[in-house]
This record gives C-alpha cells, sequence and structure tokens, in this order.
C-alpha cells in the first residue's frame, strides 16, 4: 500500500504533466514566440517599433493578430519617362498615372499610364503618355495629377509661370479629355498647388474638388469646384484668417465624411499644424500636432506636415524633426487630439531623410515614403517605405523596406533630401491600391526616369484581417 505521500507525490506529477509546472508551459511560449519569426528575412528589411528599436526576433512582445511581423521586401519600376514633383493617382481600373513634365506632345505634362498592377510571374509591363487631346495645355512650371478615389476621374492642373492655373479632366483612363478650366483669380500669384476630392456631394458632381495655393496671403489660399472642376470659386483664406504660417501647404487630402485636411507650419510660425475645413473651405481649424517634443527639421522641407485619412476617417500625419528623423502621430477624432510623436525609421545608421509621403489604407493601417541618406564616405541617397499594419496597437510593429539596392542609390548630391533635388522638386506622392498595395511616386535622379516603387512581397493595408500580397518580381536597375 502506497503511503500518503508518495500518492500525494503521484498526484502532483501528474498535475504538473498537465499543467506545465516543470517548464512545459515556458517551452510552448518559447515555441509559440519563434513562430512568428518562421521566416527568412530579407538584407534590406527591417522590423522595428518606435524610435528604430530592432524587433526581429524579440519574443517579449506579442506580435499576433493584425500586428503580426509578416515577409516583406521592396523593388521599383521605371516608367521610361523623367518626371519633375512627381505626383500620381490610381484609376479605378486598376492603373497607375503619374506626371511627367514637358513630355507631352508638344511639350505638355504627360500623363504616364502604367499597367502595373496585377503583374505576377514575369517582368512584363508598359508606361505610355495618355494625354493627347486636339490641342495641349502648353508646359506648366507645377503640374499636378490627381485621380478621385471615389469617381476615379484623373485631373490634370497645370500652373504657369505662377500666373494662373488650368485644369482639365478623364473620364475614362486618358482616353479623352474635358477642359481646360480657368481655376485661377487675377489677385493673387499661383504657386505650389495641391490638390484633392471628399465624399462631400456638391452641387452638381457626386464629390467635392479643392485646391490650394502658395499666393499673396500669410497662409495658404484654397478654391473649392462644386461641379467636379467646370468652375471655381473664389480663393480665399487655406486658414483662420489671423493665420501667419507661410503658404506652402503640404498635400491637401478629403476625407470619406467630407472633411478636407492639409498639414502646414502652425499658425504663431512655430511647430506643425493638421488644418481642417468641414465646409468645403468656407472656414478653417488649426489642431496643433506634438512637435514640441521632436522639433521641425531645419530644411525645404520644414514648411510642410504630410497628412491622410484611412477609409474611416482617421488622421494620420507625419513630418521629420530637428534630427531629420521621420516621425508620426494619429488622431482618431478628426485631429482634435493627437498621439504622442512615434519616430519611424528603421534601426540602421540613417544620418538624416527627407521628402516625406504618407497614405493609409482600411483602419489601423498606414504607410509611409521618405529618402534618406546611409552614412558612409559618399553620399548616398536610398528611397524607404515604412509601413504598419496594427497602427493602433499599443506597441506597434514597423516593418521598413529599402527600394533600391545599395549599389544603385537615387541620388548621389549632397544635402539631396534635404532640398530641392533633380527630379524630386519639391515633393514626392504616394497612394494604395484597391487590393492593399503600396505606390510610391518619386524619380531616380541618377537614371533621370520616374520610378514606381513598392513592395515586391509583403502584407496587404486593405481587409479586416492580415493577408499577404500575390509577389511581383523585382524590378530595380533593369527597368530604367
Amino acid at each position: 500500500m502506497k503511503t500518503p505521500s508518495a500518492v500525494m507525490l503521484a498526484l502532483l506529477m501528474a498535475t504538473c504533466s498537465l499543467s506545465g509546472c516543470f517548464g512545459v508551459d515556458d517551452a510552448e511560449e518559447e515555441t509559440n514566440a519563434s513562430i512568428v519569426w518562421d521566416f527568412q528575412k530579407e538584407p534590406l528589411t527591417w522590423y522595428h517599433t518606435s524610435g528604430g528599436q530592432d524587433a526581429w526576433g524579440n519574443d517579449t512582445i506579442e506580435w499576433s493578430g493584425r500586428n503580426a511581423p509578416q515577409p516583406a521586401s521592396g523593388t521599383y519600376y521605371g516608367i521610361g519617362m523623367s518626371t519633375f514633383e512627381p505626383t500620381m493617382g490610381i484609376t479605378q481600373t486598376d492603373t497607375l498615372v503619374m506626371s511627367s513634365y514637358g513630355n507631352g506632345p508638344g511639350g505638355s505634362t504627360a500623363v504616364v499610364s502604367c499597367d502595373l498592377i496585377g503583374m505576377v510571374d514575369a517582368l512584363d509591363y508598359s508606361c505610355e503618355n495618355v494625354y493627347n487631346p486636339l490641342i495641349p495645355v502648353v508646359n506648366s512650371n507645377d503640374p499636378y495629377i490627381y485621380v478621385d478615389p471615389w469617381t476615379g476621374r484623373i485631373m490634370k492642373f497645370d500652373m504657369h509661370a505662377l500666373l494662373g492655373m488650368t485644369v482639365e479632366w478623364s473620364d475614362d483612363d486618358g482616353g479623352s479629355w474635358t477642359g481646360p478650366s480657368v481655376a485661377t483669380q487675377a489677385y493673387s500669384v499661383q504657386d505650389h498647388q495641391t490638390i484633392a476630392s471628399s465624399n462631400m456631394p456638391a452641387l452638381l458632381h457626386p464629390t467635392t474638388y479643392m485646391f490650394c495655393i502658395n499666393g499673396n496671403a500669410p497662409h495658404p489660399l484654397c478654391s473649392s469646384s462644386q461641379d467636379g472642376g467646370a468652375t471655381w470659386g473664389p480663393e480665399t483664406s487655406g486658414a483662420p484668417v489671423t493665420c501667419s504660417s507661410g503658404g506652402l501647404s503640404a498635400h491637401l487630402v478629403g476625407s470619406v465624411d467630407g472633411n478636407f485636411y492639409r498639414g502646414n507650419k502652425g499658425c504663431d510660425g512655430e511647430g506643425y499644424s493638421i488644418f481642417r475645413t468641414t465646409n468645403a473651405g468656407i472656414s478653417w481649424s488649426e489642431h496643433q500636432l506634438p512637435t514640441s517634443e521632436t522639433g521641425t527639421a531645419d530644411t525645404w522641407n520644414a514648411e510642410e506636415a504630410q497628412v491622410e485619412v484611412d477609409s474611416e476617417g482617421n488622421v494620420h500625419a507625419m513630418w521629420m524633426g530637428l534630427d531629420n528623423m521621420p516621425y508620426w502621430s494619429y488622431s482618431t477624432d478628426q485631429g482634435d487630439t493627437w498621439t504622442n510623436a512615434s519616430m519611424i525609421a528603421p534601426p540602421i545608421n540613417l544620418s538624416g531623410t527627407g521628402f516625406p509621403v504618407v497614405v493609409a489604407g482600411d483602419p489601423g493601417t498606414v504607410a509611409f515614403g521618405y529618402v534618406g541618406e546611409a552614412n558612409g564616405d559618399e553620399e548616398s541617397w536610398n528611397a524607404y517605405l515604412t509601413y504598419a499594419t496594427d497602427a493602433f496597437n499599443e506597441t506597434p510593429l514597423f516593418t521598413t523596406v529599402q527600394l533600391n539596392l545599395d549599389d544603385d542609390p537615387i541620388d548621389t548630391e549632397p544635402d539631396c533630401g534635404y532640398n530641392r533635388c533633380g527630379g524630386l522638386g519639391d515633393f514626392l506622392d504616394i497612394r494604395v491600391d484597391a487590393h492593399g498595395r503600396t505606390w510610391f511616386a518619386l524619380s531616380h535622379n541618377l537614371a533621370d526616369m520616374g520610378i514606381f516603387a513598392t513592395f515586391a512581397t509583403g502584407p496587404s493595408l486593405r481587409g479586416d484581417t492580415l493577408t499577404p500580397l500575390e509577389a511581383m518580381p523585382v524590378g530595380g536597375m533593369g527597368t530604367l
């Protein structure tokens, strides 16, 4: 007969074998933690948290759901033409379009159309100019292309030597063009325009259009159209009327809730703010970003903070801090309050970054494009995409991909990312397609060619669950 102590020991051992008293649970936790890192990391891909903290292989944080790491790699594709201050859009037929300065008929601004979306297996795509009206509008000093995400209309804005702006549009992917209409008033110079639409039904069109410019005012001037761009209202204050922010606004963005947002210096000339209008520009309110903790860059990009909204109207802002690193904050209440700033650069030796752009897909997904300088004996500027698929998580995982190889920099000019630089001009552009793939429009300055950069592999920014995009064939130097 077993003694009571022997029986208790047997029961204890049986119980422990089920509950993991002797480390089984710990082993299972370690195994479960390692499962999320069970893929090979690409050489030019980094997984990190805010502040550039390396997260690759980190098992102290529960990476799960939309915040789980995914294989990712970057690449780019040449459009076959040069570009300057590239702006872009994506039509409802999954066609990418980019502006191309001076390469249209008669030296006009070309609208370059590329069938890259859906390319798999083999590197096989084409790009062509689709701007071929009977009488082309002469080339402008500031071309700007925008595609209305709700109607698919391609809007082509041309600014003419600071004197005025004309607008044309196409509802058939560039097959035919309407206009031009005149979109400016004589009392102000016109420069540094930005254009967007919002899902606010207009009097004579399904969406409301708006543009803002750097004109004769201490802040941007803005105008709206109620008929799809055929006529435009007066250019009025694009900020509270007492604002002294300067007129160089970042890209304007329209929201699903009808609001418009733009980024700028604060009205007091300090920090950055996001400016919001809920009534198509009749009035604007200022919403300060948390830049007191980051400072602002002392570079060409210092006037601008980029802003974007997701499919439910949550607002994301991006700017460069005093350390020339990229920062991000978001708002879930239309810009009334903002989260603390997060530094989103990867854990590599970057000496500085510039030319920020931001885009969002469905709620909780956001991607950032920028150029960065790798420390070394020679200047070497590369292109980067950073994304988060669970941005509202307490500890969001960021994934960054370098879009060009180390021996294929986009520019080697000193301080390129801090100033006007070749085809990068004053600004770049970024969009996310219907399938959740991010497309970054920029210039490969050493080749003098516009490029669309994206993820060869990576997750979608669309959908309720985290799903991988279909892999694309690698582009790069062979497409220049």
